[in-house]
């Protein structure tokens, strides 16, 4: 496989982490295939990627990375149960407009569930908005008018709808830029990543 646009993103390697080597993988919002690819050097994963956007799609086929160009809008009615040890959507989450249901699609095909999404409730992205203007920052790089954002949410309402849903969060890390947050990562972490399961 040829390497793929991967930036060393620290959240991959916490992804990589909680992956267990040789494992069957599902990225939904795939990209260009860097997870997928991390994960296999990484952790010698055997994936697929979902993938909407026909370029980014181009780009996993030169990339050498499987992939399948589907709408998560649509579901996963296309795959079995439990076929997957783990599906990820790695800061896609909050691009989905059924977040309800696309998570228990994933909880359906996949043994365990990894998401990592950026955290609206991040001081900086406050302080934007108390002085009047949507954020932007690294985590969330697109202007209102153009962001493929359609849910804008907290680790603390993500946690509540875990709970309301009776998910189980089997672990959580969260980030400021490359940092760990453990102190109050609802207000202090830019980025969080939630390993979860039935």
């Amino acid at each position: 496989m040829r390497r793929t646009g991967n930036q060393n993103r620290r959240d991959y390697d916490v992804i990589a982490s909680w992956v267990q080597p040789g494992a069957r993988v599902l990225d939904l919002g795939c990209g260009d295939g860097s997870l997928l690819q991390h994960l296999a050097d990484a952790r010698q994963t055997h994936g697929y990627g979902i993938e909407r956007d026909s370029e980014r799609v181009i780009a996993c086929i030169q990339n050498g990375i499987n992939v399948l160009q589907i709408d998560l809008e649509q579901g996963l009615s296309g795959f079995e149960d439990q076929q997957f040890d783990y599906v990820v959507m790695s800061l896609s989450l909050q691009a989905v407009h059924n977040t309800e249901r696309i998570l228990s699609e994933m909880l359906r095909v996949g043994n365990e569930v990894v998401v990592s999404f950026p955290n609206f409730g991040y001081w900086r992205h406050r302080v934007s908005i108390n002085e009047g203007h949507m954020p932007v920052s690294d985590s969330l790089p697109h202007q209102w008018y153009n962001t493929p954002n359609v849910r804008f949410f907290t680790m603390a309402d993500f946690e509540q709808l875990c709970a309301r849903r009776s998910i189980c969060v089997r672990e959580r890390a969260a980030f400021d830029e490359d940092q760990l947050v453990d102190v109050d990562p609802n207000n202090f972490a830019s980025v969080a990543l939630y390993r979860l399961g039935r």
